[in-house]
């Protein structure tokens, strides 16, 4: 198996989740560039580092409303 050597973007949706996607390809409709160019393991990487809430923007707001809510 040959070592993966290609520049790959980080990309993220309107739900803030994060991917990776080949750096030569037109990125798809929906996501947009995060700022991250480099190998697979480094995108990987700083994906683990930044999305530390896996959860869906919607979700995580429709879940603070019911917080507020809740609390008053």
């Amino acid at each position: 198996m040959s070592e993966d050597s290609s520049e790959y973007l980080v990309v993220v949706n309107h739900e803030e989740q994060y991917s990776i996607w080949p750096a030569l390809r037109e990125i798809p409709a929906g996501w947009r560039d995060a700022g991250k160019l480099g190998s697979k393991q480094e995108c990987l990487a700083y994906i683990e580092e930044v999305w530390t809430d896996m959860r869906p923007r919607s979700l995580r707001e429709k879940m603070a409303e019911a917080q507020k809510a809740q609390d008053g």
